[in-house]
């Protein structure tokens, strides 16, 4: 296939994306080799204490309380980032990573960075080292893949002077081994990241299935590509239905990762990969909605990402996932509202909107997973507005039909701060997905959109246990915050590697 200049293609993907870098994060009590120091300050300060050469009564007038958040920088021949923590009672490992990621924004130009932490107290020390590592690699991402404006400064080294955590210690040992999964946890969220922040002319369907077999074979899991054809042979006519307004052929990319022991069960990822999404026929109506729409895609990002820190992180159970991968555009070949879709498994659908794509693209993916045989689903789509409108932009609708399996994607959530909200999966509104013609809709009621969309994957799914994350509203960020760069989040990548890692079958 001829490729433009402007295609992300596989020899290309480390220089546009942070596997190309990873900062050292380093237990180094004397600080060495580095060009600012931050200090993080947790309340209450003793009064006559001074801090960079501030007594309190300075640090009031410059205004720096020590709230979470807020930073106060010193200059100097050794310059210092004051970074306030809120109350030490109250500092938590999510707290730990949230200051890291402010310091290293505050401390942008510089490259090697000192962090004083008075101490971890309780907080266990490799949880802590994971997200120290994470704030920091998160925390100074940005994309600038295809900008000609230089970037800036590479975040090379973090060294860490912990009170209560000495070099050559037990806890030192544990915090560095929490450090080794962090960095590797960030990176993937960062590949996802990358994926979902590229211009949709620059990554069609056919380039991330082509990035999907460079990054398999750099992180050791096997990449299977699905074209026309094959989909054709499939009978996955929900993502061959929405294509066929592209000019750009569909992909279904299967992932495959297999432990070097025994495995301890099979888990199946499903991503939403619609690479650009001008709703079809449905036209989405607003220029800014369009404008995000070269991250629809994010769920498959997101899963993808994941895949890459599986062998690193040893996880012990086989995982297989589905990216679904296709443009939704009007034009003359597009689906129309009326027309009748069959999926993989022959359940008949009518399309009423042709914007209510994803769970179409989806439901192929489904069927396959339950062929599979998987132990238990987990699907990851920028899905509905109706999430978005319910939980905002930093919390994801969670739906299922298993309670062990959404209890693992909370706690997954609440270790890595990727926020979720269990919204219940009322079997009531099935109903509004009814349809005359087929053996259902694609689209329900005016009210409980984001409870509808999860009703139609549900019925796909059927009695295998199952998990639904609806990230339309976190998979983007309009400014930094937090741990959330500006731009595309990679939400949801880090919650999948946690249940992944040791995933077993619901009992």
């Amino acid at each position: 296939m001829t490729r433009s200049a402007n295609k992300l293609i596989p020899g290309d993907f480390d220089a546009v994306s942070s596997l190309a870098h990873s900062p050292a994060v380093v237990l180094d009590e004397a600080l060495t080799d580095v060009e600012v120091t931050g200090v993080l300050v947790t309340t209450p300060v003793p009064e006559a204490e001074s801090i960079a050469g501030l007594d309190q009564a300075a640090r009031e007038r410059a205004g720096f309380e020590a709230k979470v958040g807020q930073t106060l920088y010193v200059p100097g021949a050794e310059p210092v980032v004051l970074v306030g923590g809120g109350p030490a009672a109250e500092l938590t490992i999510n707290g730990l990573r949230d200051a890291t990621a402010t310091l290293v924004r505050a401390a942008a130009k510089f490259s090697r960075i000192g962090f004083e932490i008075p101490a971890l107290g309780t907080l266990e020390r490799a949880a802590a080292g994971q997200a120290i590592a994470e704030g920091a690699a998160l925390g100074r991402y940005r994309y600038t893949g295809r900008s000609t404006t230089p970037p800036g400064a590479a975040l090379e080294r973090l060294a860490l002077r912990i009170g209560d955590v000495l070099p050559a210690t037990t806890g030192a040992v544990e915090l560095a081994a929490g450090v080794a999964v962090g960095i590797v946890t960030a990176r993937a969220a960062n590949v996802a990241r990358d994926l979902a922040n590229t211009p949709p002319g620059h990554l069609t369907a056919t380039d991330l299935a082509d990035v999907a077999v460079s990054l398999g074979a750099r992180f050791g899991f096997e990449v299977e590509v699905f074209d026309k054809q094959q989909l054709i042979e499939l009978g996955c006519g929900g993502l061959l239905g929405v294509n066929r307004g592209s000019t750009e052929e569909p992909r279904m990319v299967k992932l495959r990762y297999t432990p070097a022991g025994t495995s301890t069960g099979h888990l199946g990822l499903v991503g939403k990969g619609i690479m650009y999404d001008s709703g079809g026929i449905s036209l989405k109506p607003s220029d800014p909605m369009h404008l995000l729409m070269k991250m629809d895609m994010g769920g498959a990002a997101s899963v993808l990402g994941a895949f890459t820190a599986l062998r690193a992180l040893r996880a012990t159970a086989t995982v297989t996932g589905w990216l679904m991968c296709t443009d939704n555009m009007p034009s003359g070949s597009a689906y129309q509202l009326g027309d009748v879709l069959t999926a993989r498994n022959g359940t008949t659908v009518e399309v009423k909107n042709t914007d209510a794509e994803g769970r179409l693209v989806m439901m192929d993916a489904i069927a396959l997973a339950n062929e599979e045989g998987v132990d238990t689903i987990i699907d990851i789509a920028t899905l509905t507005g109706a999430a978005l409108m319910a939980l905002g932009t930093s919390t994801a609708a969670l739906f299922g039909n298993d309670e062990s399996t959404l209890a693992s994607v909370e706690r997954a959530s609440a270790s890595t701060d990727e926020q979720v909200w269990r919204m219940p999966l009322e079997r009531r509104y099935r109903k509004q997905l009814d349809s005359d013609v087929a053996d259902l809709s694609n689209l329900g009621g005016t009210f409980a959109g984001a409870t509808t969309a999860a009703l139609f994957l549900d019925h796909f799914v059927g009695t295998t246990p199952w998990a639904h994350l609806d990230i339309a509203g976190t998979m983007q960020s309009d400014a930094d915050d937090s741990w959330r760069s500006k731009g595309a989040t990679g939400f949801g990548t880090r919650i999948l590697i946690d249940v992944a890692r040791s995933f077993q079958p619901a009992r």
